[in-house]
This record gives C-alpha cells, structure tokens and sequence, in this order.
C-alpha cells in the first residue's frame, strides 16, 4: 500500500512539474540571455502561485510565483531549473525563497552557470529548506539547450534550416527565387524566427532572394514580450548590395560578417547606414564562421542562438566547420531536376553526425529535427 502511496506522489510531482515548464515555454524568444524558467507553489494540493520569466530584466519565475501567492511559508515549490544565488539584474532567488519561508523546493535540473552549478541548491539546505532535484531533468534540458550550450561555452546554438524538393533542391535554377515549402511550413519558420537571437543568410541568399529576415505570418507568439531577431549576413567580400531588404532599419538591426578589414570603403558604407560590420578573416578571403559566432556570442549584449536560413554554399560551410547544433530539414513533394540548385554545397568527405528528433506534417510538407551527436 505505501509503494502505491509513492508511485501517486511521484505521479503528482512529475504533473507539477511539467506545468512549470509549460509555464517556461511562455518565455521563449523573449528572456535571452536568460534562461526559459517557469514555477508553480503548492500547498496541500492546492495551488497558490505560478510564475514564469517573461524577458531578462525581469523579475525570475521565481519571484513572479511569489508575488500573489500569499502565506507561502512551508509550501513547495516545483522550478524547472535551479534557483540562482547571485546578483544579476535581479537580485539571488535563492534569498527571496528563504526569506519567505518556502518549506520545500522540487527542481528539475541544476544551472550550468558557474555562479550557480548547485550552490543554489546548497543555500537553501543551509537554510533548513528540503531540496529534490532531478524531477523531469530531460525535458528541462531540452527547453533550455540553447542557454547549457551558450552559458558554458559562450558559442550560439545553430539551428541550420533547410527547405527543399524531394530531390534536394533548394530552387528551381541559379540565380532565380522559388517558393519550395507551403504557407503551413512558412509560418512554422517564422515561428523558428521568433524564437531566435539572430536570423542568418549567406551574400547570394541575400542578394537574389532578398528576404527581409524578420518575424512574419504568425496570429501570435507564446511570448508577447519576444525580441525581434538580429538580421545577419555572411558575404565575405561585402558583395550585397547595400539597400538589400536584410540591411532595412527594423530593430534591433542588421550585422555583416565579412573578411575584408573595418576600412574597407564597402564595409564603412555599410556602417554608415547602422550595419554592424564584424571582420572576421579566414582561409581563401573567406570568414572564419567559428571565430565570427564566438564574436557575436560573447560581449555585453550577446547573441546566444542563430536560425540560419542558407543557401547552399554557407550551409556546407557550417557543416563542414561542424558548427551545426540542430538541422531541421522541409521537404516539398516537388521535383526541380538537375537543373535545380543543391541544398548543401561540396562537402569532400561524409559528416554524419546527426540523430532524428522530431517529425511533423505542414500540410503537404514534412519537417525533419535532427540533433548533433556529441
């Protein structure tokens, strides 16, 4: 009878938690360089509180399932990632925890920040609170693979989005625009847009698709508060022309990675119309992606995942590089022929490297997920 009791509380903790993340994916597109972080308060099965991070600056989910909750001492609460115990922008929820005298504090996975990575947890033991952790770790990782990956390394995640025919074409011919996917699988990219820091297309992509790179199509976001993503061009000899739609004015702007130096007449005429021009020089007067992403991943004001759209040339690049993280590939039931452009330039040698992680129907199109194998 007590090991049914057990199994029923599990059950019940594990239903906890998977609210509080659902109540994290709220935050998606909006809490970067933050992690996605959701919390629910409970007392005697009955809830008194929920909360989620809705954008960094903001208070934590933490503090927003405090607020409102009431009489919380000897409640638990259920987080989904560690509660930090430094100050940030926001002051240690570690503290606000202790001082409102939460008994107990259910947490789904430990932070990878090194100010945190379980000190959190010891704080609050110290201070007489009962800490479980471990409670649906796989889910919480996977929410917040972006910030493990960045927080650690300070190397965006790159999600390498592919859309072609089911010959592997990406358009019909050189040099021309084709429509490949359908409205369905659109406003699913545009999705994957929105939740991005940045958006990223090669110079041709640019130059002959000219996509605007921003947030479209969408009846809404599970994040009012997202932030428009960065627009980025990767053209190494600075070939795109200037009033290409990627350079527009929208927020919050528009970066080139190129290989020629910040003097170069080109690169000053971009600067001056706000581009953020960011030299980084590599083999054959190409840029060196690895040394351009640490660049944009480190600093003030980071940028922590890229969406890169292609083309061909840039995606083979990445993949050869082994920059990937994600590969999500769109399959059109059309046929272009050998007249069509490849999806993925030369690569020389097989990569390899990838496990399928989720397959979805738009309409008539097909998206495949496939996560990097370490």
């Amino acid at each position: 009878m007590s090991g049914d009791v057990e199994v029923g509380e599990q059950e019940v903790e594990r239903r906890l938690m998977t609210r509080a993340l659902a109540l994290a994916e709220r935050g998606r597109g909006g809490t970067s360089p933050n992690p996605m972080v959701g919390a629910v308060i409970v007392r005697d099965a009955v809830v008194l509180g929920e909360g989620w991070h809705h954008r960094a600056g903001r208070p934590h989910a933490e503090i927003e399932a405090l607020i409102g909750a009431g009489d919380v001492r000897g409640a638990t609460m259920f987080v989904t990632l560690e509660p930090c115990c430094h100050q940030g922008r926001t002051g240690p929820c570690t503290k606000a925890l202790i001082a409102a005298g939460i008994g107990r504090v259910v947490v789904a996975a430990l932070d990878p920040n090194p100010l945190v990575a379980g000190k959190g947890v010891a704080e609050l033991r110290a201070a007489g609170v009962e800490v479980e952790t471990g409670v649906n770790e796989a889910d919480a990782r996977a929410l917040n693979r972006v910030f493990d990956k960045w927080i650690v390394t300070r190397m965006p995640w790159l999600t390498l989005k592919l859309a072609l025919s089911l010959d592997g074409r990406i358009a019909a011919r050189v040099g021309t625009t084709t429509a490949v996917t359908g409205a369905a699988a659109g406003r699913r990219v545009h999705a994957m847009r929105a939740a991005a820091d940045a958006v990223m297309v090669g110079a041709t992509t640019a130059s002959v698709d000219a996509p605007r790179l921003t947030v479209r199509e969408l009846e809404e976001v599970p994040n009012p508060e997202f932030l428009p993503p960065w627009r980025i061009v990767v053209d190494s000899q600075l070939r795109t022309p200037g009033d290409a739609p990627a350079f527009g004015s929208a927020a919050p702007g528009a970066i080139v990675a190129t290989a020629l130096p910040e003097s170069d007449a080109r690169a000053q005429a971009l600067a001056a119309r706000g581009v953020r021009v960011i030299t980084a020089p590599g083999a054959d007067g190409r840029v060196d992606l690895g040394a351009f992403l640490r660049h944009i991943g480190a600093g003030p004001t980071p940028i922590t995942s890229v969406l890169c759209e292609g083309g061909g040339v840039l995606a083979a690049s990445l993949l050869r590089a082994r920059l990937v993280d994600e590969l999500v590939v769109i399959i059109a039931p059309k046929l272009f022929g050998a007249g069509g452009v490849a999806a993925v330039g030369p690569l020389q040698a097989p990569l390899g490297g990838f496990m399928l992680d989720v397959i979805e129907r738009f309409g008539d199109d097909v998206a495949l997920s496939y996560r990097k194998v370490e």
